[in-house]
C-alpha cells in the first residue's frame, strides 16, 4: 500500500523530445539473396570442434570482411534490419569497423546515438558526433586543433594530411612547441602519408626536440628523402665505413665501423645505446647504412647495380649487419631495385636471398614489388621449399591469389598430404587459401576430396583428416563464388 501511495504522489516527468526519423539511406537495395546471405554470415558463432578439427563447414565470418568490401564497391546499402547485428559485429572485430560502417550508413549513426555500445560509430563513422571539419571550413579546423581530444586531433591532422599536406604541416607547427612529448611523437608519425621536400624544414627542426623518441622518427622520415640534407650526411658517414678491398683475389667489400657515435650523428637519429646482445659499433653502422640513400652505394662501389653489390663477398663477418641494413634501406626507400637484388631468386638455397635475413624481412621487401611479382616470387618460393616457411610471405600478396601462386599453393597441400603427416600444421595455410585463393580454382581440389589408401609409414588417419580440410577449402571457394555472384 506504501508503494502504491508514493508512485500515485508522483508528478509526471517532462516528456521528453522524440527522436528525429532515421535519415534516407539513398544507396540502392542489396539484392534479395545477398540480404539473405548477409543475414547468415551475421549469426555464424561457428567455432573450433572440441578435439581441435575444424571440421568442414566454412567460417562464415572470416568471410565478412570480404562481403562487406564487395557490397561497398558495388554501392548498396544495408538492409536496416540488419544494422544492429552489424554494428554488433563491428564493435567486436575493429578490423570490420571501417567497412562495416561504410556499408551501414547513416542509419547506423542514428542508432548508435540511441545504445550506448555503439558509440564506436559516432567516432568512427563521416557524419557522426565525433565527424570531423571539411578541410575548407578553417574555422572549425583551427578549433578543433586547439579544444579536441586527443585522438580527435590526430584523426583531424591524418585527414588534413590526405587532403592538403601542407596545411596540415602547418596546422601542427602552431602548437608544436606546446605539445607534450609522446603527442609530439603521434602527430609526426602522421607526416608519413604524403611525405615530400616540403616536410623537409620541419623535420630538420625536430631533429634538435628534447625526446630521443621524436628525433629518431624525424630522422627516419628524413632518411625516406633520399634528396634531403640528413640523406646526404648519413651518405657521408656510410660512405666511410665501406668500401671495395680491390688488393684481395676478389674484389670484396670491407667495413669499418664507426669508432664512436657524437653528438652530430645523435641530432640526425642514431641511438647511442644498443639493445642488450648487440655490439656498439655493429650498430652505429647499421643505423648509418639503413639512413643512407641507397643510390649512395653503385657510385661508392665502383658503379656496379644492385645485384652485383650484394652479391660481392664481406669480410670479417660485416655481411649479416650490412646486408640487414641494405633490406630496411631499401623497404623504407620503396626501392624494388635493391629489394628484388636482396631477395635473390625464389630458389635459392636454405629458403633465402643473399641478403634477406629473416622470414620478415623478406615479407617487407616483398611488398615493394607489384604484385604480380611479389605473387610470381612467393609461387617460386613454395615450389622450391614448400608451405612451412611461407605463412608470412603469403599474407603480403594481393587476394584474390594470381593463378601461379594459387597453383603453389595447392601443389604443395597435395604434396604434404601425400608424406601422410596431419594437416594441422598447415592450418594456417589452409585458412588462408579459404579466403585468398581464386573460387575459380575450386574445380581443381575435386580430386583431393577422396580419402586415399593409408600408407604405412603414415599418420594413423591422416587421409581422412586432409580430406575433411580439402573439403572445407572446397565448399569455402564455392561460396565464395555465390557471394561474388549473389551481388554482381
Amino acid at each position: 500500500m506504501e508503494t502504491v501511495r508514493r508512485r500515485a504522489g508522483l508528478r509526471p516527468a517532462r516528456a521528453a523530445d522524440r527522436p528525429r526519423p532515421a535519415p534516407e539511406d539513398p544507396r540502392p537495395p542489396l539484392p534479395a539473396a545477398a540480404a539473405r546471405r548477409l543475414s547468415t554470415l551475421l549469426a555464424d558463432r561457428s567455432g573450433t570442434a572440441g578435439s581441435g578439427r575444424r571440421g568442414t563447414a566454412p567460417d562464415l565470418m572470416e568471410l565478412l570482411p570480404q562481403w562487406l568490401a564487395t557490397a561497398n564497391a558495388r554501392g548498396y546499402a544495408a538492409p536496416p534490419q540488419a544494422l544492429p547485428a552489424l554494428l554488433d559485429a563491428a564493435r567486436g572485430r575493429t578490423d570490420l569497423r571501417p567497412a562495416a560502417l561504410a556499408f551501414a550508413g547513416p542509419r547506423a549513426l542514428w542508432l548508435a546515438r540511441l545504445n550506448p555500445d555503439w558509440r564506436f560509430a559516432l567516432r568512427a563513422a563521416p557524419g557522426g558526433d565525433g565527424a570531423l571539419p571539411r578541410p575548407e571550413d578553417t574555422a572549425a579546423v583551427h578549433r578543433l586543433w586547439q579544444e579536441g581530444l586527443f585522438a580527435e586531433r590526430v584523426a583531424l591532422l591524418s585527414s588534413l594530411r590526405a587532403h592538403d599536406p601542407a596545411s596540415a604541416r602547418d596546422l601542427l607547427a602552431t602548437t608544436w612547441a606546446t605539445e607534450r612529448a609522446e603527442d609530439r611523437l603521434m602527430f609526426l608519425d602522421s607526416l608519413r602519408s604524403g611525405l615530400g621536400p616540403d616536410d623537409e624544414p620541419f623535420l630538420e627542426q625536430a631533429l634538435a626536440d628534447r625526446s630521443r623518441n621524436v628525433r629518431s622518427t624525424a630522422a627516419e622520415l628524413l632518411s625516406a628523402l633520399p634528396e634531403s640534407a640528413l640523406a646526404a650526411r648519413m651518405a657521408a658517414r656510410a660512405g666511410t665505413c665501406v668500401s671495395v678491398d680491390r688488393t684481395r683475389p676478389e674484389p670484396t667489400i670491407v667495413v669499418e665501423a664507426p669508432h664512436e657515435c657524437d653528438a652530430a650523428m645523435e641530432r640526425d637519429g642514431v641511438v647511442a645505446k644498443p639493445p642488450a646482445g648487440r655490439g656498439e659499433r655493429s650498430w652505429w653502422l647499421g643505423q648509418l647504412v639503413e639512413a643512407a640513400p641507397l643510390a649512395t652505394w653503385p657510385a661508392r662501389l665502383g658503379g656496379r647495380s644492385p645485384e652485383d653489390i650484394v652479391a660481392l663477398p664481406v669480410a670479417d663477418d660485416w655481411q649479416g649487419e650490412l646486408h640487414a641494413a641494405w633490406c630496411r634501406a631499401a623497404v623504407r626507400q620503396r626501392d624494388a631495385a635493391w629489394a628484388r637484388a636482396l631477395l635473390g631468386a625464389p630458389t635459392a638455397p636454405e629458403a633465402g636471398g643473399p641478403g634477406a635475413v629473416s622470414l620478415a624481412e623478406r615479407a617487407k621487401l616483398l611488398g615493394t614489388l607489384d604484385p604480380d611479382e611479389r605473387a610470381r616470387w612467393v609461387a617460386g618460393f613454395i615450389s622450391t621449399h614448400g608451405l612451412s616457411e611461407a605463412f608470412q610471405l603469403l599474407g603480403v600478396c594481393a587476394v584474390p591469389w594470381a593463378a601461379p601462386l594459387g597453383r603453389a599453393v595447392v601443389d604443395a597441400l597435395d604434396i604434404a598430404r601425400e608424406a601422410g603427416s596431419y594437416p594441422w600444421s598447415f592450418s594456417g595455410v589452409m585458412g588462408l587459401a579459404e579466403r585468398c585463393l581464386d573460387p575459380a580454382e575450386a574445380s581443381r581440389l575435386d580430386g583431393l576430396l577422396a580419402i586415399p589408401d593409408e600408407r604405412e609409414d603414415a599418420s594413423p588417419g591422416a587421409g581422412g583428416y586432409w580430406a575433411e580440410a580439402f573439403q572445407r577449402l572446397v565448399t569455402t571457394l564455392r561460396l565464395r563464388a555465390a557471394m561474388a555472384e549473389e551481388l554482381a
